[in-house]
Formats: structure tokens, C-alpha cells, sequence
């Protein structure tokens, strides 16, 4: 067990929160640009939220400062270290790669501060990087041991085979996938995710996160994917470049977002748009290994050329019994029809929650685009519901969805 830190350095720090409120960004920009100096450091990296004003720059300073404003109270850090531990096992960031941002980020502190970056400030700093790094580093040598440990567990990447590539509405297609070393695969957690690397015909190489739409076993994995227009490509690759047979490399499942092995309480999955596809797996685990939780799938899309995979979770709540599902659209076709092709139209609300969901005893699950979570996660709260009750995926840098 690693020594706390020190009085001193812990008062340092403390010190440093109003630079950081006013100079963070600047700081982790500077920091990025040197980092991405070294090309395989930048190769680790998904670049989808890197860039001028990338996201994951102001998401980087946002934690620099949130751990600052809490290191006299660590606990407080657990959640953050639980889902960046776990986007480091999909990234497949290593031990050895640490020291590289910490000679990135403390050069870019003492440049961007300059005179104000005295040795004292900047050796405080380095001792808080390395103290959270090792908290880091051990949890994620205990994932990796964990998975490794399971049947069908692997580290790095392995590659796997497309065995099948099923349209599923006009924007979504499903991708089947298969070890190309005939072996097991691990069973992920229902709501997990795998992380890519694509090497697309005409450009860089490309890292990607997309949940598992399937309910967990040895042998397959799904991921369902949208076709984004805008981007940096890596769902365009998917669809357009892809075939059946080709090759694929993924880590293994990841993530903290997940239905538990044995849910406590009545579930309710709410997602928008694409953010169906954990959901799906988590229907299928209750359809096959629940028959007796009350669950609540509530999705929202915008009409009939849009929704995926809804005679899929139909038919499983018809032979399961205590799924209920509802859709809304909130761009009707025409032909769209209330009671027929969806439920309601519009958008969901919390005031359709309350009248339609055990709101005050379920658990909640939730995915979709920023908009989507920061209503809802904000919504459930001031409507009781307890933050331990509010479990969101959020793929990018997290600070995004508040």
C-alpha cells in the first residue's frame, strides 16, 4: 500500500485550484500537443476527442481540477478512477505509458504558469501525479488479472472475424463477430462494451468504443452501430468499408455501466437513439436469466426508419412476461402509426416516467447522446431518485454528460 500524501503537498495542491479554474484548459492543451509528439503515444489515443477545443481537453481539466478540490478526500475520486481504469483496459494503456504524460503535464503546468510554477508547486504536482497514477495502475492490473483469469479471457488485441452484417433500420447495422482462433470468448457483462482499432484504406489508424447488443456467451460477439454522417469515420468504416470475412481487432469487454448479476430491485432502461445497443443485451440477460424482474424498456427514436431491433426486444418481452416496452417518436413518418409501428409520440418525459414506471424503487439504466443524459440523469434526480439509482454509458469524455 502506497504512503498518503504528504501535508505539504496536499496544501500545494489546494493552492492551485484558482490557477486551474482559470488556466486548466490552456494546461491540457499544451499537454496533448506535447504528448502527441511521441507517435506511438498518439496512437493509443481516440482521436474522435482529441483535436483544437477536443472535447476531452476541457474533460481532462475539469478532473486535473476535480482532483485538486478533492484530495483531502480520495473516496470522493472512486467512481472516476472505476470508469477511467476501465477506458485504460480498452485502450489498452499500459504501466509503461504513464511517465509519458506525467513529463507532458508537468512541463505543460510549469510553462503555461510560468513564473507562478515554482519548484515547490511543480514537484507537488508530480508527487499527486504519480500518487493517483498508482491508484490507477493497480486497478487496472486487477481488471486485467480478473479477465485474463475468466474462460475466453485474453489481454491486448485479438483479432475476430465479420460473420455477419445485418441491416437493422435505415442508420443502424449490426455486425456479428467470431474469434478467428476458434476459441471461447469471455462473457462480457450485459451493458459493456469493446474498444477497436480500424485501419481504414485511406487514412490513420482509428481506436472506437461500441457497446455489445447481444446477451452475453462464449462464442459471438454484436455490436450495433449507427452511421454517423459527421465524424472522423470510424462508424463510416463500418459500414462502408466492411465486409463479411474481414478482420477486426478488439480488447476485451470493458466498462463499468452494467446490469449486476443479480438485480435488487424492478429495472427501467431508457435510451435514445443508438444508445439501444446495451440496452438490447441487457434485455436479452433478463429475457434468459430473469424471469421474474420487473423491467421497463423505454427508447426513443425518431420514427420507423430509424428503430432498430424492435421486433428483437418485442418478441422477448412477450415470452418473458414482465417486460414492458415503450417507444416514442418524435419524428413521425407518415405512415407511423401510435399502437401500431411505436407508442407514443414526442419525446419521453419525467412526467411519463413517474406515471408509467416504479420510479421511486427502481434501479435505472440509461444511454444516449449528451442532450438525452444530461435531461435525464438532471430529471430523475430532481424527481428523487437516488444517485445510486442513475447508472449511465457515456461514450467520450465524461464531463460531457452534465
Amino acid at each position: 500500500m502506497q504512503q498518503p500524501l504528504s501535508p505539504q503537498t496536499i496544501a500545494i495542491v489546494k493552492a492551485t485550484v484558482p490557477a486551474l479554474a482559470e488556466h486548466g484548459t490552456t494546461i491540457t492543451k499544451l499537454m496533448y500537443a506535447r504528448l502527441f509528439q511521441d507517435e506511438h503515444i498518439r496512437a493509443l489515443f481516440n482521436h474522435a476527442n482529441q483535436g483544437d477545443g477536443g472535447a476531452q481537453v476541457h474533460a481532462l481539466a475539469a478532473a486535473i481540477l476535480t482532483y485538486a478540490r478533492n484530495i483531502e478526500d480520495l473516496g470522493a475520486l472512486a467512481p472516476v478512477v472505476e470508469r477511467v481504469a476501465h477506458k485504460h483496459i480498452g485502450f489498452h494503456i499500459l504501466p509503461e505509458h504513464y511517465p509519458y504524460v506525467a513529463t507532458a503535464l508537468l512541463s505543460a503546468i510549469a510553462d503555461v504558469l510560468g513564473d507562478a510554477a515554482t519548484d515547490e508547486i511543480v514537484n507537488a504536482w508530480g508527487e499527486a501525479y504519480w500518487f493517483l497514477a498508482k491508484i490507477l495502475i493497480s486497478r487496472e492490473t486487477a481488471i486485467r488479472a480478473e479477465i485474463e483469469h475468466l474462460e475466453g479471457g485474453w489481454s491486448g488485441w485479438r483479432q475476430f472475424a465479420v460473420a455477419e452484417k445485418i441491416r437493422e433500420s435505415a442508420v443502424i447495422t449490426s455486425f456479428v463477430l467470431r474469434p478467428v482462433d476458434g476459441q471461447p470468448i469471455i462473457q462480457h457483462k450485459p451493458g459493456q462494451y469493446l474498444t477497436f482499432r480500424f485501419h481504414p484504406a485511406s487514412g490513420a489508424q482509428l481506436k472506437r468504443n461500441y457497446s455489445i447488443s447481444c446477451g452475453p456467451n462464449s462464442d459471438f460477439y454484436r455490436i450495433s452501430v449507427k452511421r454517423e454522417a459527421s465524424g472522423q469515420g470510424g462508424s463510416r468504416f463500418l459500414h462502408d468499408e466492411v465486409k463479411i470475412g474481414d478482420i477486426l481487432e478488439a480488447t476485451p469487454p470493458a466498462g463499468d455501466f452494467f446490469l449486476p448479476e443479480a438485480p435488487l430491485r424492478p429495472v427501467v432502461l431508457l435510451s435514445g437513439g443508438v444508445g439501444l445497443t446495451p440496452m438490447v443485451s441487457m434485455v436479452e440477460t433478463i429475457a434468459d436469466q430473469h424471469p421474474a424482474l420487473e423491467t421497463h424498456y423505454v427508447h426513443g427514436t425518431m420514427n420507423s426508419a430509424t428503430h432498430a431491433m424492435d421486433g428483437h426486444v418485442r418478441a422477448l418481452a412477450e415470452a418473458h412476461g414482465k417486460i414492458r416496452v415503450a417507444t416514442f417518436y418524435s419524428e413521425p413518418h407518415p405512415n407511423d402509426a401510435v399502437g401500431q409501428t411505436h407508442d407514443a409520440d414526442g419525446f419521453i418525459s419525467i412526467e411519463w416516467l413517474q406515471d408509467h414506471t416504479p420510479l421511486h424503487e427502481a434501479d435505472f439504466y440509461l444511454c444516449g447522446p449528451k442532450p438525452f443524459l444530461r435531461a435525464f440523469t438532471g430529471d430523475l434526480a430532481r424527481a428523487g431518485v437516488p444517485s445510486d439509482r442513475i447508472h449511465y454509458e457515456f461514450f467520450g469524455p465524461a464531463d460531457e454528460a452534465h
